[in-house]
């Protein structure tokens, strides 16, 4: 096994450690020997974990390029959901008030390096916070009123460690460096009742009215007692026994906090946390394509240092595509280089990383559906009217926002787009996708994975009928029974 630390500045860091190998964090994100690499756990101890930062993208591409990343995307994310942090809270109530009972002041914090603290009498809890978060160092502070309760949970910098930790750090290091296994927070087990999330609010909603009427009365009649959740009732989740999401996801939106909470109290999902954050993001899925050799346009990764040289490998035009865009908002055509400097400038105010892509002209897409490495819906959606997307939100009218679609059953879909489709859902694991696919001179190629795709009653189900919502139904009692 490769072990990699990855580090923003290798030069501060004093470790001598065997079969351990420090490298910078830009070296790790723009060098293409790394994901080249197999059998390779990455440590990633960057300054900062914020979303699209260097440290958030260090543990991203580690993931897409099938590599061990320690902490993960997921517990990035998780660090920063204050709805999260309060069910760690209260999960580890007990174990908190036994550790601190002893401290007279009201404020306490705890840090953590490597799992452990330099008193050992702190090494239970520490243990339990490092193995549910897998961050590096972590800076946990408690306040005391009538008990012991967490303020806050922090990701801290090598550079923010006392001198006086200093030198236990380096010694937890290299145990911790060492190891051959590493702790990971397990999921529990549960089970009759499901939730369906639907924000109301939603611009863009997965699925409409008549298909959620669809999925609640197919549940029914297959023994599930059926709500439906509002984005504001993350309290309730845990009187249920399986969660359905059918709102937008987005990092950072309430979906990712459903499908977490869900996922750590032993729910049955669909969808997973891992697939949201990993379809939610266009840098991840352009590398783990290309690391599983999947056709797609061609596609580059654009950072501060290689903004200028992206047109000497990609003509005009070419597509940008923020890394959390969702239904066309956040993808755009440059014609020019003039344009193409302007928006990739913009973009990068917001994000490391960017997506640059060959623009790819077709009449329509293939959208296919594949739920627990099955295909189970087959469409073409054709772009809007007057428009090279699907999607035109700028549309002066509402039926032109979008184009036509039309679906056909399975065995009429070129053998090679079923192929590449499952293909391309393999990278992601089971759970529900769809798979975006043009074809291009004879070509296809994969424009996209979308974690929780449209099922629209009059769509998505136009052939198939309600064999679709059975098949998803029948997936989350599967989850259930095993």
């Amino acid at each position: 096994m490769n072990k990699y630390i990855v580090v923003n500045h290798p030069e501060t860091w004093d470790l001598n450690l065997e079969h351990v190998n420090i490298v910078s964090a830009w070296e790790y994100l723009t060098n293409s020997d790394f994901s080249k690499l197999k059998q390779t756990r990455v440590f990633n101890l960057c300054k900062d974990y914020s979303y699209q930062s260097q440290g958030y993208y260090v543990s991203l591409l580690a993931e897409a390029r099938g590599h061990l990343a320690i902490p993960n995307v997921k517990n990035l994310v998780d660090l920063r959901e204050p709805k999260l942090v309060k069910i760690v809270s209260d999960e580890f109530d007990e174990l908190i008030q036994k550790s601190l009972k002893s401290i007279k002041s009201q404020e306490f914090t705890l840090s953590i390096y490597f799992g452990q603290n330099v008193a050992q009498k702190y090494r239970e809890l520490s243990a339990v916070f490092h193995r549910h978060f897998q961050i590096p160092f972590l800076r946990v502070k408690f306040n005391y009123t009538h008990k012991w309760n967490i303020k806050s949970i922090k990701a801290i910098s090598e550079a923010e460690i006392p001198e006086e930790h200093r030198e236990s750090m380096y010694v937890f290091a290299n145990q911790f460096f060492g190891k051959k296994r590493y702790d990971r927070p397990k999921a529990n087990a549960s089970q009759y009742d499901l939730a369906i999330l639907v924000n109301p609010n939603d611009p863009a909603p997965p699925s409409n009215q008549k298909a959620i009427k669809k999925f609640t009365e197919t549940a029914e009649k297959m023994g599930f007692s059926v709500e439906i959740l509002s984005p504001k009732e993350l309290s309730r989740l845990s009187a249920f026994d399986a969660l359905f999401i059918r709102q937008s996801t987005e990092v950072h939106n309430e979906a990712y906090a459903f499908s977490r909470k869900a996922q750590q109290e032993g729910l049955a999902i669909i969808d997973y946390p891992d697939a949201i954050l990993k379809c939610c993001n266009k840098v991840f899925m352009a590398e783990a394509l290309q690391n599983a050799g999947i056709l797609t346009p061609k596609t580059l990764i654009v950072h501060k240092h290689n903004k200028d040289l992206i047109l000497e490998e990609i003509n005009l035009p070419v597509v940008l595509k923020s890394p959390d865009s969702t239904f066309s908002f956040g993808v755009k055509k440059a014609e020019t280089k003039e344009e193409y400097s302007n928006l990739v400038s913009t973009m990068l105010k917001k994000s490391e990383l960017v997506i640059a892509q060959q623009f790819s002209p077709s009449a329509y897409d293939w959208r296919i559906g594949v739920l627990d490495q099955k295909v189970f819906y087959a469409c073409r959606y054709y772009m809007a009217k007057g428009h090279w997307q699907i999607y035109n939100w700028e549309a002066d009218e509402k039926e032109d926002q979008d184009g036509n679609a039309d679906c056909l059953p399975i065995e009429k879909v070129p053998k090679k787009i079923i192929s590449l489709a499952l293909k391309s859902a393999k990278i992601m694991g089971a759970g529900l996708f769809g798979i975006d696919i043009k074809e291009v001179n004879g070509k296809a190629m994969v424009i996209e994975i979308n974690d929780n795709p449209n099922i629209d009653f009059g769509v998505e189900d136009a052939y198939y009928g309600d064999k679709i919502y059975t098949e998803v139904i029948t997936a989350l009692k599967n989850r259930l029974e095993k």
